[in-house]
């Protein structure tokens, strides 16, 4: 029996559960489609599907039911993924670059959406899903995160500049006891902080027009030592407590008022809310000029077709499940009422909850697209362990700042240039 807040959505949307079904009755042989998730997406897909026991067959997709794996964390799935070579999925829930690395290893199978589906999302949102010209799944929602301001403890302003919240921190330090003044609570220190990182002048890949400017030097390692040295470090080069440099304890510390900035995720703002943190506003983070903005990944999410589909005998209804649920904007409306991401969908997100609409708008003022080809292309070091050892370098080690800049500079160049010839 699915929960009495699922069945109420549904009803509220006007969403019938026939109107997934193929019109043919449960059946005791009914099939499998699996689905692979992460550790909220895999709970909140099930409240909505219903779990195996739940489910009467045939709810969905005629002669299916639908089968949830929620994995421990993101990166849990993601290793789950990449060690797959037998019984995998028919479909998985990931991240857009996942798209290139699935696609030239074999795991993700193209999908053609029909003409009417295709325009129910915009063309960068099928972009995000496309490799080498062929797409591998449906646009899910937009995956991103904002620097939540607890108006509370700055005096009801929010900050113009990054040296606003630097200023802040430093006058409330002692007085309200804050532990930081800014930290990532959500996202980690990698794909969580890149906005930090940006709003500082250090950019993963330049964006211009929107397409990658790969002859664009990403970091100006003379104005990022500078703004490091002024915004993160004492005197003594030893860092002033403003920027943690992990996400340990981020969450707690801000919904407990000892933080009064923090990175949270699209997916996560309600804990927030649920925990009484009601005078908070989300924003970009600002950068060291007034009106420039750091900027954070922002892409859409998939529900990604697997090649295991076909395997299975999956194929066609992973495909239906991908267009009749994961795709409309019933599904969507369903779904992200329990996950509260921006839905990908227009007609979705046209009846999103406000919330939901002002992080979507935060993406598209804010944001860069993810692309996986830039971020860790084969043989060079990984963005997503580069950044982090820098944060540990500055704030920990204590290496000399020109040191680290140039170190995290060096490795952007070379993922450039690696990655660029798989645009």
């Amino acid at each position: 029996m699915k929960s009495k807040k699922i069945v109420s959505l549904a009803a509220a949307l006007g969403l019938a559960l026939s109107a997934f079904a193929g019109g043919t009755p449960a059946q005791a042989e009914d099939k499998i489609i699996t689905v692979w998730a992460d550790e909220t997406r895999g709970p909140n897909l099930t409240a909505v599907v219903g779990s195996l026991a739940d489910q009467k067959g045939g709810e969905w997709v005629a002669g299916y039911k639908i089968k949830v794996v929620g994995y421990s964390s993101f990166d849990a799935l993601k290793a789950a993924v990449d060690n797959v070579t037998k019984d995998g999925p028919d479909i998985i829930l990931g991240a857009n670059d996942w798209v290139s690395t699935g696609a030239s290893n074999g795991k993700l199978a193209a999908f053609t959406p029909s003409a009417s589906l295709r325009n129910q999302f915009t063309a960068s949102n099928w972009a995000d899903l496309t490799y080498k010209g062929k797409i591998y799944g449906v646009p899910l929602d937009y995956n991103g995160v904002g620097m939540a301001v607890n108006t509370k403890l700055t005096g009801g302003k929010m900050p113009r500049t990054f040296g606003d919240m630097v200023n802040t921190y430093l006058a409330n330090k002692t007085s309200k006891k804050l532990v930081a003044g800014l930290c990532v609570a959500d996202g980690g220190t990698s794909w969580g902080a890149h906005s930090i990182a940006s709003a500082l002048g250090a950019n993963a890949y330049v964006m211009k027009n929107g397409k990658v400017d790969t002859k664009a030097d990403p970091i100006n390692v003379t104005q990022v030592t500078a703004n490091v040295k002024r915004y993160l470090l004492n005197a003594n080069g030893k860092t002033n407590g403003f920027l943690p440099a992990t996400d340990t304890g981020c969450g707690a510390n801000f919904i407990a008022g000892k933080v009064p900035y923090a990175i949270i995720g699209n997916w996560k703002w309600f804990t927030y809310s649920k925990a009484g943190l009601s005078t908070f506003n989300v924003m970009g983070v600002p950068g060291v000029r007034a009106g420039t903005f750091g900027n954070a990944f922002g892409s859409v999410s998939g529900a990604l077709l697997t090649t295991f589909a076909a395997t299975n005998g999956n194929d066609a209804a992973a495909k239906s499940l991908l267009t009749r649920f994961f795709g409309s904007s019933a599904g969507q409306i369903a779904y992200q009422g329990v996950e509260k991401r921006p839905p990908a969908n227009k007609n979705a997100a046209a009846q999103a909850g406000s919330v939901q609409k002002a992080f979507a708008a935060l993406a598209v003022r804010n944001s860069i697209p993810q692309i996986g080809a830039l971020l860790n292309p084969a043989g060079t070091v990984s963005y997503w362990d580069a950044l982090p050892a820098f944060w540990t370098d500055v704030l920990v080690k204590n290496v000399d700042p020109k040191t680290a800049v140039t170190k995290l500079r060096t490795v952007y160049r070379k993922n450039i240039a690696a990655g660029a010839r798989n645009l």
